[in-house]
């Protein structure tokens, strides 16, 4: 630390690095994102909106997944994608308290929490860290994200459908990425493999989008018989290990 308080420029590069480099990577799946977009019927400018305004990839991608269903998908589609978007609120809590802006930097703040910006800020050991760490990474995603998004968008209207080249499984591995790390105690665990026990059981029978509203029970069912206790880690080593963004 510097003596004014601020950030030692060595750590300041070690911050701004693990940022951007969360951007790019994160920002390179987006390419799925508009390609997926396009093949479900919406054009260039839609996908490029949902990017620009909707901006949280795991709501983008349930959303243009079940448009592509065909008609009537719409409800489902906007259901789906406000509950994986609740988490994003969620995060808001915490992050509010390190940011502490007020007016239209809060409403920037607001639509840059995602679970990037959240993790690589909250990890942060010092205050000015963590607030660097979370604008950074915030902004990285986005400016990636919606450059990604284009191209996508463009090559899927030139190369047709992205199942072909894989890239409809991106989103599930990136989301596997990021899910893995905090999978770190029991009750998590638990709620992870009802989920995936709830979704595969009710995905024959019922319209797409709907198994993700069911597996969201899992959380609930596990709360509830654990009493709202607090969950210990899996071990000590495990208790003290950073999350991976």
């Amino acid at each position: 630390m510097t003596p004014s308080g601020g950030l030692d420029p060595t750590r300041r590069r070690e911050v701004l690095r693990q940022s951007w480099s969360v951007g790019v990577a994160t920002g390179a799946y987006g390419i799925s994102f508009g390609a997926l977009g396009v093949a479900a019927g919406l054009d260039t400018w839609q996908v490029q909106a949902l990017s620009a305004l909707m901006f949280t990839g795991g709501s983008q991608f349930a959303f243009v997944g079940i448009i592509a269903t065909g008609l009537g998908a719409a409800p489902s589609a906007i259901a789906t994608a406000a509950l994986l978007g609740i988490r994003n609120g969620l995060y808001a809590l915490q992050t509010s308290q390190l940011l502490h802006v007020r007016r239209v930097r809060r409403l920037l703040a607001a639509h840059l929490t995602i679970d990037e910006s959240t993790a690589v800020g909250i990890t942060q050991p010092e205050d000015e860290a963590k607030r660097l760490g979370f604008w950074q990474t915030g902004t990285a995603v986005f400016v990636f994200w919606n450059a990604m998004t284009l191209v996508g968008a463009l090559l899927g209207n030139a190369l047709g459908d992205p199942k072909r080249y894989g890239l409809d499984a991106a989103a599930a591995g990136a989301f596997c990425a990021l899910l893995w790390p905090r999978l770190r105690s029991l009750d998590a665990l638990a709620t992870a493999a009802l989920a995936i026990a709830l979704a595969l059981a009710f995905a024959p029978f019922v319209p797409a989008g709907i198994p993700v509203l069911i597996a969201s029970l899992a959380a609930v069912v596990v709360a509830l018989r654990h009493g709202g206790r607090h969950e210990q880690p899996l071990s000590a080593e495990a208790a003290g290990s950073d999350p991976t963004p």
